[in-house]
């Protein structure tokens, strides 16, 4: 039995299982696909502390070697359910394999909503973005298209309109559906152009990077236009995967753990970290902090068993 399964190999759950491992607790964690999460779509990391730049990739491959000096295990499956068992948590992957444990952190993290378009998950970090944030001073002095229109876009186009010479936005609705002061605050720019009930048709590329999008009237089907641009950042809602789990964590109404800071759940020795998690702030820096946390936790329940 293990003292910490994690389930998920991000930020937060990599993190999760260091603490763990430096508490002379024992950790396994288990990722469904590769290993770092939504950061490895990061061509460059420069927003994290005491590293002036560095891919995503190098993140999660030195946090992923240093878990594995420090002793946590790894497995690569997909995990479908847990069971409370009162002294121990079994955690089931799909192919059937069965894990116990003293202790589960969630880490799931989240899927960026996309667009459906050919080509897109190729042109990740080749001209398609997710975070202004993280990625919007590669683009300072070029031309940007927001997909979206609700207060996650509105909020991503004012940071790009600080760096950059033009943002577009382009909304599939017949209007921006984001606050009203946002889009005051947004549109007063004069680099700053938006276009609703639009639907886009195809990403144009040119020796395999992004150089426009090609869109149409949505309600109409008319009037095909290529907008040139320098890169696409994709703004049009985050997907959760914690259904599985909602038996032992409460979800809110749009599928995050109901969790705070402290990263507990209702369920004695189940935590969550990350982006999985309600918050208001989802970055490399909080999902760090989240996994620490969990695992911090975790330790002060297992001694107290």
């Amino acid at each position: 039995m293990y003292d910490v399964i994690v389930i998920g190999g991000g930020p937060a759950g990599m993190t999760a299982a260091l603490y763990a491992q430096r508490n002379g607790k024992s950790a396994l964690v288990i990722e469904k696909g590769g290993f770092g999460g939504q950061i490895t779509h990061s061509p460059k990391v420069e927003n994290y502390p005491g590293t002036y730049s560095m891919s995503g990739n190098e993140f999660a491959d030195r946090t992923l070697d240093q878990i594995l000096r420090q002793g946590a295990e790894i497995e690569i499956a997909e995990v479908t359910a847990i069971r409370d068992e009162g002294g121990q948590k079994v955690v089931v992957t799909e192919d059937g394999a069965e894990f116990a444990g003293k202790t589960v952190v969630i880490a799931t993290g989240v899927k960026h909503r996309m667009l459906g378009l050919e080509g897109e998950e190729d042109l990740v970090g080749e001209g398609i973005s997710f975070c202004a944030v993280c990625d919007g001073d590669f683009y300072a002095g070029k031309t940007v298209i927001v997909a979206g229109g609700g207060n996650s876009a509105l909020q991503e186009a004012i940071l790009l309109a600080e760096k950059c010479k033009k943002v577009i936005l382009l909304q599939d609705l017949p209007a921006f559906t984001g606050e009203t002061q946002l889009q005051k605050v947004l549109f007063a720019k004069t680099n700053v152009e938006g276009i609703t009930d639009t639907r886009i048709l195809r990403l144009v590329t040119e020796d395999g990077k992004l150089c426009g999008v090609e869109f149409e009237t949505r309600s109409t089907g008319e009037s095909r236009r290529v907008l040139a641009c320098d890169g696409l950042f994709v703004a049009i809602g985050l997907i959760p995967e914690n259904g599985p789990f909602a038996a032992l964590a409460d979800l809110n109404e749009y599928g995050y753990f109901a969790s705070d800071e402290n990263c507990l759940t209702r369920t004695p020795g189940v935590f969550v970290a990350g982006d999985c998690r309600s918050k208001r702030i989802r970055q490399v820096a909080t999902a760090i902090a989240d996994g620490a946390t969990a695992a911090l936790a975790a330790c002060r329940y297992i001694d107290m068993l």
